[in-house]
């Protein structure tokens, strides 16, 4: 083992550790368990709500599959994943006030909370429970892959071995800690990620003798790899548009960022984590993928796309400071698993067990469930990550796609459109999953459907079919019983 590399990364792992520790105690003295463990209490302010969305979204597929496949396709790859940019403005903007507010006023702590209390439906929370259960499993195994990839470069470990390692050490913090205990490490895990990206880049460009000379060998190599198509020419401009619904637009339906925005003190808070966000999203993204790209003539051949920055990071930086630098994609898939496990979690317990099987259910009772259950649903990902697929981005894309499909119209409708009812609901997100799942078996076999992402044609799907049936079957408009012009109340 290289030591060098590993105690830095040791090092954090303890930080880590010791915050979980640290929010457990906290959690103990708390009115509101629940509250506390899935929501950390809506107590955070600007930097850590920014840096908690940003190392959330920021996972194993953008620090480890999107380099991988920036590696293997090109400039191309990186110009899709900008689309990435404007995900935390849209997903603050869009929710923002008004989704704040109202979860407050209905005391929901997750997003199915959000979803059951405004269309009063028992069909809505299930269906809902049953998407994040089953899509969200799909994003876990990827979180584990990777960092099971990132331990195995590092220690020369048997790839199950790693992976054992990885499960362990997320699932003791978690399950201890809770939300607090993520959003916290999540903002030192941001910060780390900011700093590791850039010199990790300007590490890339001299190792291979400046962008002139890395440009040339990609040229001389392949010349589609410079152009934004590719490096077979597979990016066509009507598949890189309709991504940005996938990455850009629809990220505001995914229930792990949507929870961030029930989450912040005040108005104040969000406005500045706007701005955060967005700077430092972009930076990292750019940065990330500009890296894959350009280390394909400093480390050439690499087999497996997903293992090409901590291969390039042991290649091209001091031992000591790859370390420091590789803590960066650990601590994204981190923030990334500990987020959907604490929602898959919470869709087990608070939406379908306190809801429906047990509503008296003491604190001490939905405590240990609530930690039982995140364990259990840790180890199931577990068992699930042992057969890694050939590039995880694309595992995790497809538990992006199908959790839009289910949340988006339901969601946004349902929070500013006064005829959105459980008819339309529910029919739009039935509509929405099915067509998902059956355009994606599709393109697997026959290649994209009109050439756009899978995503794309669900999501029109079920905007028709939310407004027809909630037209169809017209009920009272609603009106929420707080107005926005109270959002800068701290409460």
């Amino acid at each position: 083992m290289n030591w060098a590399v590993i105690i830095p990364l040791l090092i954090f792992v303890a930080i880590v550790f010791v915050i979980g520790i640290w929010s457990n105690r906290k959690m103990a003295s708390s009115s509101s368990f629940l509250s506390d463990y899935f929501i950390g209490s809506r107590e955070f302010g600007g930097l850590i709500l920014a840096m908690t969305m940003v190392a959330t979204y920021g996972s194993a597929s953008s620090f480890l599959g999107g380099p991988g496949a920036a590696y293997s396709i090109g400039l191309g790859w990186v110009l899709l994943a900008m689309t990435q940019v404007a995900t935390g403005y849209f997903v603050l903007l869009i929710l923002g006030k008004k989704f704040a507010i109202v979860t407050r006023h209905y005391k929901a702590v997750t997003l199915i909370d959000f979803l059951g209390k405004r269309y009063k439906s028992t069909s809505v929370v299930m269906i809902s429970a049953i998407s994040i259960i089953i899509f969200l499993f799909s994003a876990m195994v990827a979180q584990w892959v990777g960092g099971a990839y990132l331990i195995q470069s590092l220690t020369g470990l048997s790839y199950v071995s790693a992976l054992f390692i990885f499960s362990i050490s997320v699932l003791i913090y978690v399950t201890i800690g809770g939300f607090r205990a993520v959003a916290l490490t999540d903002t030192i895990q941001g910060i780390v990620m900011f700093f590791g990206t850039l010199i990790l880049l300007i590490a890339v460009v001299v190792a291979g003798g400046g962008l002139n000379n890395i440009f040339a060998d990609l040229m001389a190599e392949n010349p589609n790899l410079v152009t934004p198509y590719g490096q077979d020419g597979q990016l066509t401009n009507l598949y890189v548009s309709s991504f940005w619904i996938l990455v850009g637009v629809g990220v505001v339906a995914l229930p792990q960022v949507a929870v961030r925005a029930m989450s912040y003190k005040n108005s104040k808070s969000m406005h500045r984590a706007l701005m955060i966000g967005t700077i430092v999203v972009g930076f990292i993204m750019l940065n990330m993928h500009l890296i894959g790209v350009l280390a394909r003539p400093v480390l050439p051949g690499i087999e497996v796309a997903d293992q090409v920055i901590p291969m390039v990071a042991l290649e091209v930086l001091p031992p000591v400071l790859a370390g420091i630098i590789l803590a960066a994609p650990l601590a994204a898939m981190m923030s990334t698993v500990d987020s959907l496990l604490l929602l898959v979690s919470s869709s087990v317990v608070k939406d379908i067990y306190i809801n429906y099987i047990k509503p008296d259910a003491n604190r001490n009772m939905v405590k240990k469930l609530s930690m039982g259950v995140t364990g259990i649903i840790g180890v199931i990902a577990f068992l699930l990550s042992i057969n890694p697929p050939e590039l995880l981005i694309f595992l995790n894309l497809f538990a992006f796609g199908g959790l839009e499909a289910a949340f988006i119209w339901p969601l946004v409708l349902g929070l500013y459109w006064k005829y959105a009812n459980k008819y339309g609901a529910i029919a739009s997100m039935v509509a929405g999953i099915s067509s998902y799942i059956g355009i994606h078996f599709y393109n697997q076999a026959y290649g994209d459907l009109l050439g756009v992402d899978t995503v794309t044609i669900p999501v029109f799907v079920s905007l028709i079919v939310f407004v027809l049936f909630s037209l169809l079957f017209k009920q009272q408009p609603y009106y929420f019983p707080l107005k926005e012009q109270t959002v800068n109340h701290n409460s």
